[in-house]
């Protein structure tokens, strides 16, 4: 049977007929909004909800004001009567104004109004045009003529001041509330234009210290609007804070009102988290032929910002016949908020303004701008023809590619030039948007559905949605040149990456794309990654990747001192995931987990908003992991990767006090995985903190003794060099369980210096405390030693060396004179501290003048760095080696979470509210800890042995281990080793820790645990233990063998 044709003329997928991922269960989701289709609340109160307190003194002052005005004799008398009563008592103006002015500032008010209609009388079009603002330290008005519905491009723009000088900034300790509106009647001129009044009040609170969890309205409402507000509008404001408090991203509302079409919108969201919207709302509602009558922004102590706005539409035959009517577009509107909350000042909200976009459009091509600027630098195939005539053994090519490398990526395709070049194509964005819409909308309610899409949607039944051959050629047509031609093009590599997004899902916080990675240029990226993540937002953009299904990294957050610094962090964010994601790949080689990790990068602007980032990144990615099925909330999607995921994560840089959160999070939102969605969470949610127990630490250390094992070194009598100080997890720890000589720390702070070795209990308090060396006690140093604070300045050290610059010496102190330490641990510092360009400095005639390096920081060295320091004589044991410790803890967390129960995880892995810690959590740690060394000394041992019996260097023995592990992992998972049910019993017991089985028994374990779990345990315990123990090259006879012995065992 034929389905009727929809109301609205736009076919649209149905739910039934998207790809749907396999057995996945409903989510309740933690956000509100007004469902489309079910019947709005009924305002009965016909007036704003305001009512201004009578300033009993207004009549006075009035005729203050006219004296004054009859005084300085601009106004001619007869008019001075009939202004000052259009001023009062017809532009709508409420007495809080007239009782917070001055008689003097009404009079310069009314004077510019004046002033402004005798320079229209003077024009040509007799155009009436006034601008007026006052700002004062408290206070600030704005006047401005407005025609309805239109956004006026070139004008004084106060909304955005607004934006920018009072509700960006606000706080609950400092913050500014908004009321404005539109004049009832036209102005004279004929041009339909009226009076736009702002007033803007700082905020003083009943209770300026109300916590965020606090909302009760009397206590966390503002004086004015206390005394202002009707009981119903603090109803409405009581209910909408309600529901703000206990979600994550923005709380949206309306409302009709009693004998009119006019509409109330009502937004709560929390502060500075959503920088612009007040005046990007404007935008908004004019593209749908709307304008405001009156908006109040309230700001409130606990934390939240409430938007109050009355719509009508804007009248006109013609411009009526332009717009859906307003019941269609208020539905529209209230979808759009969420996407408007996400990225509320977009890179091409110009198109939006002046209508040649719409909202979706203009955000499109801002997350395809964001995607361009990280994968149009590439290098080309002039690149990869180079690279292959090179000698790669030499270490003069490997600069020299290095460095083209680095020039190509930052010179080629700048962000401002891609941005320049895709503005002037507004045409092919619809386009392209029309080709990604046509894939990824779902209408929701089947083919009677009276909603809206958009207008840019309707035009699909309009304008045919192109195919990918059709869009080629038109951007082959329109475009100038061969770089604009890429710039576009990227578009549709974009639109063809994408696997699934939350852009359609009518709340979110964040934009997110799950994208498939074959576009990435194997000559670039090797290894293939099995799932990308790409996540985009007004704070932040980031990505998440990975190399298996099962995989688990950190999460870190990238912060960025000055714009140049911002711009380098850009240019090589993705390179660095990806980089520190395959490290994480190699360093997985004894746990079931492949390799993945979470990069995000913090605007220029919002290096503030960490925590703001870091929640909306996770509750975006979720959207995405979790089954959507709460209608006109989190609406279903279309799933074309089509099968379910689950990501591990873990803390990284700057996110080890958020993890509780995310955990908390996603059993809020109903994640089945809840318990092993984060390891590092505190103890009280079963978390085992690397930080607390020196997990990663120990790692480090094995790799430090077996150096003094094989060497026969006295530790005491090494001396010793460490970036990343007392401050931090790994530096912290590595204090407290060494016991070298340390002759110079740095930090985020400076530089700590004592060639006759620095004081061991003075850093052992910092150490305990967790602080920088800024609070080193400078008179526990010896005539030679000194610090450098960043700072500083013009600093003359012992030697008589004056230092310029307390940064610059900080960021290169490592690579100064290495003679005078033994040993080297990085344990903190940004990727690629030393590289090709800077690894000379520490060679000498030769000859490395460190002679022992162990990597505890991730990427802190290049592996071009590394050869050329082993070529040189230095034993050097890289990341991927040396702190594993931390990956080995975190899986364990992670198995343990799967294996209990709810009721079990509580009662033996949650230490309670009053501190007590569980017998099986102790002891389950204990045994962490010795899988760690355990780990740890296999390996070490191995690369030693392989090193010495083929003088490879260490680094490149590393990674031979970890692939020969990983290649023979995924090997054996694909074998019928597995179905041997014995086999797979007797290495099961082995792998798992015997506290678990003990506890809950092999075969239950084997219940919950997920099977592709289990797999990849058999698999990378057997790979890891028979390339431990017969090396990196085996052959199969020598696997064989291995497998006999076990097989023996079985049969014993």
């Amino acid at each position: 049977m034929e389905s009727p044709a929809p109301v609205n003329g736009v076919h649209n997928k149905l739910v039934e007929q998207i790809v749907r991922t396999p057995s996945r269960q409903p989510s309740p989701l933690p956000t509100h909004l007004s469902v489309p289709g079910t019947n709005p609340r009924l305002l009965h109160e016909t007036g704003p909800g305001y009512v201004a307190p009578k300033f009993e003194g207004k009549e006075k002052q009035m005729e203050t004001v006219m004296d004054q005005l009859e005084e300085k004799g601009f106004i001619p008398p007869d008019f001075v009567e009939s202004e000052t009563n259009w001023f009062y008592n017809e532009l709508g103006i409420d007495d809080m104004y007239f009782s917070t002015e001055t008689p003097d500032a009404i009079v310069n008010h009314i004077h510019s109004l004046y002033a402004a209609k005798v320079a229209a009388y003077a024009r040509d079009d007799k155009r009436l045009e006034i601008r007026l603002d006052k700002e004062a330290s408290d206070h600030a008005v704005y006047i401005d003529t407005s025609k309805p519905g239109i956004t006026v491009m070139n004008g004084p723009k106060y909304e955005q001041r607004i934006d920018e000088k009072y509700l960006n900034g606000s706080t609950s300790s400092r913050s500014y509330r908004v009321e404005t509106f539109r004049s009832a009647s036209l102005l004279p001129g004929g041009s339909e234009q009226q009076l736009r009044c702002y007033f803007v009040y700082q905020c003083e609170f009943n209770n300026p210290n109300a916590g965020p969890e606090e909302i009760r309205i009397d206590e966390i409402g503002e004086k004015k609007f206390l005394q202002k507000a009707t009981e119903n509008t603090k109803k409405i404001y009581q209910d909408i804070i309600e529901a703000a408090v206990a979600r994550t991203g923005p709380v949206i509302e309306f409302f009709d009102i009693k004998d009119s079409r006019d509409k109330r919108l009502v937004l709560a969201y929390k502060q500075g988290s959503a920088l612009g919207l007040f005046s990007a709302l404007s935008d908004l509602y004019h593209y749908y032929g709307l304008t405001s009558s009156r908006k109040y922004v309230e700001q409130f102590s606990n934390g939240y910002t409430v938007m109050s706005i009355y719509l009508r539409s804007v009248s006109g035959s013609v411009v009526t016949s332009r717009f859906p009517p307003i019941e269609a577009s208020i539905h529209q509107i209230i979808k759009e908020i969420s996407l408007l909350y996400c990225i509320p000042q977009n890179k091409f909200q110009a198109h939006f303004a002046t209508g040649k976009l719409s909202l979706q459009e203009t955000i499109y091509a801002h997350c395809v701008w964001v995607f361009v600027s990280h994968f149009l630098n590439r290098l080309g195939s002039e690149y990869t023809t180079l690279a292959h005539l090179l000698d790669l053994n030499n270490s003069l090519h490997v600069e020299l590619l290095s460095k083209l490398k680095k020039r190509l990526r930052t010179e080629t395709f700048t962000a401002d030039y891609i941005l320049e070049i895709i503005n002037q194509y507004p045409d092919l964005i619809h386009l392209l948007y029309l080709s990604f819409a046509s894939t990824h909308y779902v209408q929701t309610r089947g083919e009677q559905d009276d909603f809206i899409p958009t207008l840019s949607y309707l035009r699909i039944k309009v304008d045919k949605v192109p195919s990918d051959e059709e869009l080629a050629n038109s951007i082959s047509d329109s475009v100038a040149n061969e770089h604009h031609n890429m710039v576009m093009t990227a578009f549709r590599i974009f639109n063809k990456a994408v696997l699934k997004c939350n852009f359609y899902t009518p709340t979110k916080v964040a934009l997110s794309f799950r994208l498939g990675a074959d576009f990435l240029p194997s000559e670039e990226y090797p290894q293939p990654l099995y799932g990308m993540f790409l996540v985009i937002s007004s704070e932040f953009r980031g990505f998440h990747l990975r190399f298996r299904d099962i995989a688990r990294g950190g999460i870190r957050i990238v912060k960025s001192r000055s714009h140049e610094a911002y711009a380098i962090n850009a240019r090589s964010l993705f390179d660095e995931n990806y980089n520190l994601a395959n490290t994480q790949q190699r360093k997985n080689k004894d746990i079931p987990e492949g390799g993945s990790k979470g990069v995000i990068l913090l605007d220029m602007h919002h290096q503030d908003k960490a925590r703001t980032a870091f929640e909306k990144y996770i509750d975006s990615i979720m959207d995405l992991l979790l089954p959507p099925t709460s209608p006109g909330i989190k609406d279903p999607i279309v799933d074309l990767h089509g099968k379910e995921e689950i990501l591990f994560m873990g803390p990284d840089e700057n996110t080890a006090d958020l993890v509780d959160w995310a955990t908390e999070h996603a059993r809020e939102r109903g994640a089945p995985w809840w318990k092993s969605f984060f390891t590092g969470k505190s103890p009280k949610l079963g978390g085992i903190p690397h930080d607390h127990y020196g997990m990663t630490t120990l790692s480090v250390r094995e790799y430090v003794l077996g150096i003094y094992r094989k060497l026969n070194l006295d530790p005491s009598k090494v001396k010793k060099l460490q970036t990343g100080g007392p401050d931090g997890d790994l530096g912290s720890n590595e204090i407290l369980l060494g016991n070298e000589q340390y002759c110079a720390i740095v930090d985020g702070s400076g530089v700590l210096v004592d060639p006759n070795g620095l004081n061991r209990d003075e850093l052992v308090r910092l150490a305990k405390k967790r602080v920088m060396i800024s609070e080193f006690d400078l008179s526990k140093l010896s005539s030679e030693g000194y610090r450098v604070l960043v700072e500083e300045n013009n600093v003359k050290l012992p030697t008589g060396e004056t230092v310029h610059n307390g940064t610059t010496f900080r960021n290169t102190f490592h690579l100064r004179d290495g003679s005078l330490y033994d040993l080297f641990v990085p344990c903190g510092g940004r990727p690629e501290s030393i590289d090709l360009s800077t690894v000379n400095k520490l060679i000498v005639d030769g000859k490395c003048s460190i002679p022992y390096i162990v990597e505890g920081a991730n990427l802190f060295i290049t592996q071009e760095a590394k050869l050329r320091l082993e070529k040189a004589g230095c034993i050097l044991y890289k990341d991927a080696s040396a702190n594993k410790g931390g990956v080995t803890s975190s899986s364990l967390e992670v198995l343990a979470s799967l294996s209990f129960d709810d009721e079990g995880f509580i009662e033996n892995m949650c230490v309670r509210e009053d501190g007590t810690v569980p017998g099986f959590y102790q002891q389950y740690v204990k045994q962490v800890q010795g899988t760690i060394k355990t780990n740890a000394a296999l390996e070490f041992e191995a690369i030693w042995r392989e090193h010495q019996d083929t003088g490879e260097p260490r680094s490149i023995l590393s990674d031979k281990l970890s692939v020969a592990i990983t290649k023979l992992d995924e090997e054996l998972q694909g074998t019928e080793l597995w179905d041997n049910v014995q086999l797979r019993e007797s290495v099961l017991s082995d792998a798992l820790p015997n506290l678990l089985l003990e506890k809950i028994g092999l075969h239950t374990i084997m219940d919950r645990v997920p099977d592709n779990y289990l797999r990849s345990i058999f698999g990378s315990y057997l790979a890891s233990r028979f390339v431990y123990e017969y090396g990196i090259s085996a052959s199969q006879f020598a696997f064989f063998a291995f497998m006999n012995k076990r097989m023996a065992r079985l049969r014993e």
